[in-house]
């Protein structure tokens, strides 16, 4: 993972730089372009040496589905070029996490046992900017293994309100 990591962080930066203000605006682009690298069918396409790079690129921005702006354009060159497409799911979360540091907002993933509706959430949210000390982007998975309550991941800080994590904090107690 490492080596995936170091790959990915020039391409993340050079698209981050060149896009200045408009690099928010890019995010979804990247996300898109990250999801479809992300497949092993499209990986072993590419990688096979009767297909050009053009070919690549065209099949990738097909299954995209969304239009690219020149620079993400660029980069999907560069990276099939270099034979890196491995590393654009990595670009793509790279990339996500700069321009969330220039915003000053972490991406949050709250686990919870049950759907949350959008009221709750919202309040919940708003708590947990409080908490953390920065905005969040949210977004909720569905963990019935919790039991109740919620478990929530910011970055490498996590946060665990959740039954489970209770009734293991219960069985250490009676267990010491």
């Amino acid at each position: 993972m490492a080596e995936i990591a170091t790959i990915a962080r020039p391409y993340a930066e050079a698209l981050f730089k060149a896009a200045g203000a408009n690099a928010a605006a890019l995010v979804g682009q990247m996300s898109a372009l990250g999801d479809v690298a992300a497949n092993e069918q499209l990986r072993q396409f590419a990688d096979n040496p009767k297909v050009g790079a053009a070919q690549v690129y065209e099949v990738i921005t097909s299954v995209a589905k969304t239009a690219l702006d020149g620079q993400v354009a660029n980069l999907l060159r560069t990276v099939i070029d270099n034979g890196r497409l491995a590393a654009l799911p990595e670009i793509a979360a790279q990339f996500k996490a700069l321009v969330n540091v220039r915003s000053g907002s972490s991406d949050a993933i709250v686990y919870s046992a049950y759907p949350i509706d959008g009221a709750a959430l919202a309040d919940t949210v708003s708590a947990l900017e409080k908490r953390f000390g920065r905005k969040l982007n949210a977004r909720v998975e569905l963990d019935p293994e919790l039991i109740g309550g919620i478990r929530v991941v910011v970055g490498d800080e996590v946060l665990d309100t959740s039954v489970k994590a209770r009734l293991e904090q219960m069985k250490v107690a009676l267990t010491a």
